[in-house]
């Protein structure tokens, strides 16, 4: 009973007490001083106590929109080119594809690849920068999900699952381990462009648990990634705080007898963490106050990583400030969905973003926030070695790359593999649930013990499936 109040009332799975005394004393004896007392973005909450040794404190999810091609990035298949504009032999299965162009001959990837690193990682000459990084990377080319299209693609990836209704990866990471900073929200999102996500908000929604879970979307606008920072000219922070304790009080009010209605809750939660963040939030996007080696390191002064660049310097900055999960998508929009003209439109790209996450996994190293830092990079899908339209390729779900850095991870190394073609993933399969098992056992917490009750049993973030890969950490 005590655990289903607190999750109603949004009070963090790691504050979670075992009596009724506990409970309204954490509470600040009843439901409205939650505003105050029980943030979840934002709390003053002592370092969280996870399942187990964690080794990451926060996540930068690099999400590449519309699904980069394994083929010409990460996953090196000599034998594709060989057999350009062949059939697929008939030794594999022909895959359900998106737009069902049947009988495509393959397609083929002219890259050049090269070794890079101690470790000798394969990388196509599309990512030079993110190149010189592989010795932190541990590349999975052997990743796999059930959204054939970008809307369940995007779903799945986002909630372990292709319907909608599920909590996001990030909303979980924030129920389990409350925030980890008092002025800022612990799970930020961030677009390069103003364009709707496939799937939409429900990307990084909190699904059937409160909704002070759901991530805080930060603007694609020059200046003020976040509306309303600044005090209005001419009232002083005092007569603000005034008005907001009056609304609150409203607000309270109003909430006592609606408790089942978590939007109302989080509503009362935000304009609190809003106020504390109009002091906080304006020197944490400041990117003036950086060295211009630093912004050149972004590739900031570049006008096609300009936009890419600034969002992953804002997102070591976020990281410092004790923001725990960041989304960040390039691409927004599907702009990676290469069902035709593959060639221009993965090298543009490609060039927007290979210097900004290289930069973002230099400066992360040099500060030393690397080691506690989950820097994870890849998309809803991959694509297949056959063509469409007869120059792009269309989307695959069956064996595509990812990679991690940082956080625990021992880069350096490849995990899995696909066949002979990068068709479908062989070799140390890894789905979806095991990508997020994953993730969630980085930061501390098992994806086996990390519930929620929603209508009567027990929901887990990866639906009583996934298993870690302990290769990760080199197990």
């Amino acid at each position: 009973m005590t655990s289903s109040l607190c999750q109603k009332a949004g009070v963090p799975h790691h504050e979670q007490l075992n009596s009724r005394r506990d409970f309204l004393t954490k509470a600040g004896m009843g439901f409205g001083a939650l505003a105050y007392s029980g943030l979840v973005q934002g709390a003053t909450a002592p370092i969280p106590t996870a399942h187990h040794f964690a080794r990451a404190k926060s996540v930068i999810f690099l999400f590449m929109e519309g699904g980069p091609s394994q083929l010409d990035t990460f996953d090196y298949k000599p034998l594709l080119n060989k057999l350009a504009g062949q059939p697929l032999p008939e030794s594999f299965q022909e895959p359900i594809t998106a737009m069902g162009e049947k009988g495509s001959p393959l397609l083929e990837a002219p890259r050049t690849w090269t070794r890079h690193g101690e470790s000798g990682l394969w990388v196509s000459e599309l990512l030079p920068n993110i190149a010189q990084h592989v010795d932190d990377l541990a590349v999975i080319r052997s990743c796999w999900g059930n959204g054939i299209n970008h809307a369940g693609g995007m779903m799945q990836m986002h909630t372990c699952t292709p319907v909608a209704g599920r909590p996001s990866l990030g909303a979980w990471v924030t129920y389990g381990l409350g925030s980890d900073n008092e002025n800022l929200p612990a799970y930020v999102v961030m677009k390069d462009a103003n364009k709707s996500l496939a799937s939409g908000a429900r990307n990084y929604g909190s699904g059937f648990m409160p909704a002070t879970y759901q991530g805080t979307l930060f603007q694609n606008k020059e200046g003020e990634p976040l509306a309303n920072l600044s005090i209005r000219e001419g009232e002083s922070p005092a007569s603000q705080r005034e008005k907001l304790e009056l609304l609150q009080q409203f607000n309270r009010e109003h909430y006592a007898e609606r408790t089942q209605q978590s939007e109302l809750d989080a509503r009362i939660r935000s304009y609190e963490l809003a106020f504390k963040m109009q002091s906080s939030a304006p020197e944490a996007v400041a990117l003036e106050e950086e060295t211009a080696e630093t912004l050149e390191l972004y590739g900031i002064n570049n006008k096609e990583s300009s936009t890419y660049g600034k969002q992953c310097l804002l997102a070591r900055r976020l990281v410092e400030r004790g923001v725990r999960f960041i989304q960040m998508y390039h691409g927004t929009g599907s702009r990676w969905d290469s069902h035709s003209k593959i060639e221009t439109n993965h090298p543009k790209l490609c060039r927007e973003m290979d210097q900004p996450v290289a930069g973002l996994l230099t400066d992360l190293k040099q500060r030393g926030l690397l080691d506690d830092t989950l820097v994870i990079w890849g998309g809803e899908f991959g694509r297949t070695p056959m063509s469409e339209q007869g120059n792009g390729r269309d989307h695959n779900p069956t064996g595509f790359t990812m990679w991690m850095a940082g956080g625990g991870v021992q880069g350096g190394q490849t995990i899995g593999a696909t066949d002979d073609l990068g068709l479908y993933a062989v070799e140390d399969k890894m789905h979806v649930s095991d990508l997020h098992s994953s993730i969630l056992h980085l930061l501390g917490l098992d994806n086996m013990e990390l519930t929620f009750d929603y209508q009567g049993r027990p929901e887990r973030p990866t639906i009583n499936e996934g298993r870690f890969n302990r290769k990760l950490i080199g197990g």
